[in-house]
């Protein structure tokens, strides 16, 4: 029994030895001959030279170049309402009126009293003449004309607070008050603003003064009107920084024939400043970010170890500029012709093979439009 354990445990050894041997043969087959990493399927562009109008891109707000909240002169109860809500009105046009039936009778009073003050100074003018009365006397009657005169004026000046106008052309908003009503000195009646031209406000950075001068043109847009640009110019600077913000506040007016822009609409204003050097555009899903550095992957033919040729990337560090939808601009590190990875670069490395199919290309557009989701 003994012999036949020992046999079998012979055979076993024999037969692992054997296996041994051959898997080693085998390993070191493998080891002689040169190893090749397997070729990353890549897509790549051509690195070309674009100029680029750069521009300053900042939040604004919308402001009427004449709007003022119209207001009570005087105390008093409405009698008439002259325009309707949103009507367009010139400088001078009639928008309400106030109750006025005592200062008229007030006004009748004075005017009777200065008609006899003109009178009585005339018959004073006369008998002075005559040494008839005293110098003080008429002097008195004088005086009462002037008093008299004087009354009349504010009278009529009272009047004139009783009937609100149109201090220039506009177009009336939805009014406060009502054909009726009471209010008080000061209470807001309705607003009026003039819609055309439109003040465009906002803020720039006081780094970014020197590329901003008067004249210069902007584009505003509206989410209300999609992609529609507003083209106006800048009409004023602000000569003061904001000591809290550093910035500084910037006006511009673009035209409103229609009245589309409202007072007080949020806006996204371009300033177009003024044309930079060419530099190369690629689309950004060619940078790999790093805390060390961007780089791009240039394609390139290299050889290997044995001295046969492959297609390869090289690693190269990239300085970025501006970027604009899909495309950023590269400041320096890659030339014009060269051939650069846009797909693909997070499993690529310095020398690795590639395999170059364009069949299909990332989107690289300056000015994409998301589909909705």
């Amino acid at each position: 029994m003994l012999k036949k354990i020992l046999i079998v445990l012979a055979g076993f050894v024999l037969v692992v030895a054997l296996l041994g041997v051959v898997k080693f043969a085998q390993l070191k087959t493998l080891s002689s001959q040169p190893h090749t990493m397997p070729a990353s399927a890549v897509t790549t562009t051509e690195a070309r030279l674009a100029t680029w109008r750069p521009t300053l891109d900042e939040i604004a707000t919308l402001a009427p170049v004449e709007g003022v909240m119209l207001g009570a002169d005087a105390d008093g109860i409405i009698s008439r309402i002259a325009v309707e809500n949103g009507a367009s009105v010139k400088a001078g046009d009639l928008i309400l009126e106030f109750d006025t039936t005592v200062e008229k009778a007030q006004l009748n009073s004075a005017e009777s009293k200065l008609a006899l003050a003109r009178v009585d100074l005339k018959r004073s003018t006369e008998l002075l003449a005559k040494n008839t009365v005293s110098q003080s006397e008429f002097d008195q009657v004088a005086a009462q004309l002037k008093q008299t005169e004087a009354d009349a004026g504010a009278l009529r000046a009272q009047l004139e607070k009783k009937i609100v106008r149109a201090p220039f052309d506009g177009r009336v908003g939805i009014r406060l008050v009502n054909v009726g009503q009471f209010v008080s000195r000061g209470s807001p009646l309705l607003p009026l603003q003039k819609l055309n031209p439109m003040y465009v406000n906002f803020t720039i950075p006081q780094r970014n003064l020197p590329q901003v001068a008067l004249d210069q043109t902007v584009d505003v847009k509206i989410d209300a009107f999609g992609d529609r640009a507003f083209t106006g110019k800048i009409t004023a600077i602000n000569p003061e920084v904001d000591a809290s913000s550093r910035n500084l506040s910037v006006q511009a007016t673009v035209e409103n024939p229609g009245e589309v822009l409202r007072a007080g609409m949020f806006a996204r204003v371009e300033v177009q400043l003024p044309a930079s050097t060419p530099s190369i555009v690629l689309p950004a899903t060619a940078v790999s970010y790093a805390s060390y550095g961007d780089f791009v992957f240039i394609v390139e033919k290299m050889k290997d170890k044995t001295g046969a040729e492959y297609l390869g990337v090289r690693q190269q560090l990239v300085k970025l500029g501006d970027t604009r939808g899909d495309l950023v601009a590269i400041l320096d590190g890659v030339k014009p012709g060269e051939q650069v990875v846009t797909s693909g670069v997070f499993k690529l490395h310095n020398a690795a093979p590639v395999q170059v199919n364009n069949d299909a290309q990332p989107t690289s557009s300056a000015t994409p439009k998301p589909a909705n989701t």
